[in-house]
């Protein structure tokens, strides 16, 4: 589970092509303090396991099934890329609930530089856009952000301060660059229990797939 607050930016040292899945090395600072193999860490709002970890870099195996449904496949080296370690328990908690399981790649329509602020429209996959609400809660490329506006039922708005512009990749964004999208994810699981109910499913049905999710 991560917050969607991005701890720092890395640089990706090598990206391999293995068998239908591809291995890459990222090179970072921060995140390698206490990383260790085996841990958790979203790169890009995609969750990955870490199968090796030095002083300066660590290393992820990116399955086909992820290189599908993110923009993973397209990196090579010496792109940047937002990097968040999984969230400890009992720190401090930012941004929102994120698992790094994308549910699209969006594709950005225009960035607009507007006072101290940019604004980034980008398009809605299906996948995305029921959960989108404005106000509500969207992470782009592992990022925490708030909806904007939604100028229609296929685009969405985020607007970006100077410190996020900054401190993540997000400054690359130009009209074109694809993103990966993550919904709320207590969108999805309100939408789940409608949908449910929708079709006559019973209470006590629904109250015991809520207690499983661990909503009381």
């Amino acid at each position: 589970m991560f917050s969607g607050i991005v701890e720092e930016i890395g640089t990706i040292e090598s990206a391999t092509d293995v068998g239908d899945g591809r291995e890459l090395v990222v090179g970072a600072e921060t995140v390698m303090a206490d990383l260790k193999t085996s841990d958790s860490i979203s790169v890009d709002g995609v969750c990955q396991t870490v199968v090796s970890a030095g002083r300066s870099n660590f290393k992820v195996q990116v399955i086909a099934t992820t290189l599908s449904r993110t923009t993973l496949g397209e990196y090579r080296r010496g792109r940047k890329v937002n990097l968040e370690r999984s969230i400890a328990a009992g720190e401090r908690f930012g941004g929102h609930f994120v698992q790094g399981h994308v549910d699209g790649v969006g594709t950005v329509k225009s960035v607009t530089r507007q006072g101290d602020m940019w604004l980034v429209r980008f398009t809605l996959p299906e996948t995305v856009a029921p959960f989108t609400i404005l106000h509500g809660s969207i992470c782009i490329d592992g990022v925490s952000l708030t909806v904007n506006a939604l100028p229609d039922s296929g685009t969405a708005e985020v607007a970006l301060i100077p410190y996020t512009y900054g401190h993540t990749n997000l400054s690359r964004l130009s009209a074109g660059s694809r993103v990966n999208l993550e919904a709320d994810m207590i969108g999805k699981y309100v939408a789940q229990v409608v949908g449910q109910v929708q079709q006559g499913k019973s209470p006590g049905d629904l109250l015991k797939r809520l207690s499983d999710w661990g909503i009381d």
